[in-house]
């Protein structure tokens, strides 16, 4: 068969539309997907056609230019076209913040709300009581100032953003002061001193890198006065100075400085921030509301900073707060104000859907107990060693009885709370190690991984590790279906 009768047997995308198989889908995704679908199929079909040798001719499989099956090709590309790039997966990794996994899970209330607010129209801002225009920014705030103490509050989209409105709002045009000890990298590009630079402020470092004083960010505080006395030859030495606007102290989440150390304290700073008349912020970051110490986690909490007097003070929404991405502001009402009528504001703002899930997840907070039980995040750090061992084994069972090819055991570990919180917190817990048949850990790994609802291991000492820390007991049925071949696609 020659080359121009192959291309001459081609369905048109016209015939190809007819066909039985597409006929639902037509109704379901639109015409214009179909037909777009169809086309791709015989551009590619042609163009192989094209590429084809003479030799090589006699070995196209003609069955390739049926009408039903370039339908059914098509109808395909349409499903493949159709999925998703954000779904659901299962966190058996054991690091309960997992960046790449989202964070923190939301308690079942914010879900919920989340549906509920997200479904329809929302009083996002508008005052049904007064019948007219309300604020985005009334929603959570008053809740915030009764959980924490402060006199007010504001969301904006993450505590990156966060640090850049307090910043600008607080400190454009002068000087911020910040320990060494304190310029940290949360993440890619986020770093203290070049939010710092974005926000309009001038960074005023003091301290060494291990040990800053009380006395270091008293002697680097510069009046109006003093600013105007810098002369002409400390500006072309690239020395000028700026009137203080802020001291700043940032909570190293991520990292930790042992050994010969030394920081000025949040009551510290508050009594150098009143002498001079300067406010005090506070970038917590981790977002904790309530004393966790008795289960390992000694870690600032936002309700006892704020007591110490500080002016502002942020944190993340999604890291150990447990709630949705968003960065919280609060402290005092004046400089709360300036944030709220600030430009960016309306930049960083955040949805109906954060509020919605936020205000869920804070209403928690008004029982310790409560969201203790309620909040995932919490939950998990929480868990008792015990727990875990329990709760691996009724896993083990389950994976045995949905495949009883497999070899486990159950194994001590110690899993982590991530999301750049609490670095060198270990939580004691218990993992099921699983081996099947000759498969390699990298290969089991695989198969779970591509499952139709994936699981996400780890692989310690070339064994896989499924972590019970991080996985929702209504979840054990799905780990357990990715231990089957015939639901991954490898």
């Amino acid at each position: 068969m020659k080359k121009k009768d192959l291309l001459r047997g081609i369905p048109k995308v016209d015939e190809v539309i007819k066909q039985e198989t597409l006929f639902f889908l037509l109704e379901e995704k639109g015409c214009v997907a179909v037909t777009e679908a169809c086309r791709a199929v015989i551009d590619e079909l042609r163009k192989n056609i094209i590429k084809l040798k003479d030799e090589d001719l006699a070995d196209f499989d003609i069955a390739r230019l049926d009408i039903c099956k370039i339908a059914r090709d098509a109808a395909e590309m349409i499903e493949e076209n159709e999925k998703l790039n954000l779904f659901p997966i299962i966190n058996a990794t054991g690091t309960i913040l997992h960046t790449n996994l989202g964070r923190a899970p939301l308690c079942k209330d914010a879900v919920d709300n989340v549906r509920e607010v997200s479904k329809g129209y929302s009083s996002l801002e508008y005052n049904v009581e007064k019948g007219k225009r309300g604020s985005r920014h009334d929603l959570v705030c008053k809740l915030i100032a009764e959980l924490t103490g402060a006199e007010d509050a504001m969301v904006v989209n993450n505590n990156a953003s966060a640090t850049l409105i307090v910043l600008a709002a607080l400190g454009k045009d002068k000087e911020v002061v910040v320990s060494r000890g304190e310029l940290v990298e949360i993440g890619g590009a986020f770093r203290i001193p070049e939010i710092m630079s974005q926000s309009g402020a001038y960074l005023q470092e003091v301290g060494t890198s291990n040990k800053t004083k009380p006395s270091d960010y008293e002697n680097a505080i510069i009046t109006k006065e003093q600013e105007k006395d810098f002369s002409m030859l400390d500006n072309m030495r690239g020395t000028k100075r700026f009137e203080t606007g802020a001291l700043m102290k940032v909570h190293k989440s991520n990292y930790d400085i042992v050994g010969f150390t030394e920081e000025a304290s949040l009551e510290d700073l508050v009594e150098i921030g009143k002498k001079h008349n300067l406010p005090v912020i506070f970038d917590m970051g981790n977002g904790l509301m309530i004393d966790m110490q008795e289960y390992g986690l000694k870690e600032p909490n936002v309700p006892k900073s704020l007591a110490t007097g500080i002016d502002i003070i942020l944190f993340s929404g999604d890291k150990l707060l447990g709630g949705p991405q968003a960065g919280i502001i609060a402290g005092k009402k004046e400089y709360i104000e300036k944030m709220k009528k600030h430009p960016l504001a309306r930049v960083i703002r955040v949805d109906k859907m954060c509020f919605a899930a936020l205000e869920a997840t804070l209403m928690k907070y008004r029982d310790e107990k409560i969201a203790l039980r309620d909040i995932p995040v919490l939950n998990m750090i929480s868990a008792s060693k015990e727990d875990m061992k329990l709760k691996a084994k009724r896993l083990e069972e389950v994976l045995k009885k949905a495949n009883s090819e497999l070899t486990t055991e159950l194994v001590e570990v110690e899993d982590q709370i991530g999301g750049g919180s609490a670095p060198t917190v270990r939580l004691p817990g218990f993992a099921v190690a699983v081996e099947y048949g000759k498969m390699s850990a990298q290969g089991i790994e695989l198969m779970i991984r591509r499952a139709d609802v994936p699981v996400i291991g780890r692989i310690h000492e070339d064994r896989l590790l499924i972590c019970v820390r991080t996985i929702d007991e209504r979840e054990f049925e799905d780990v357990a279906k990715a231990f089957k071949l015939g639901n991954c696609k490898i």
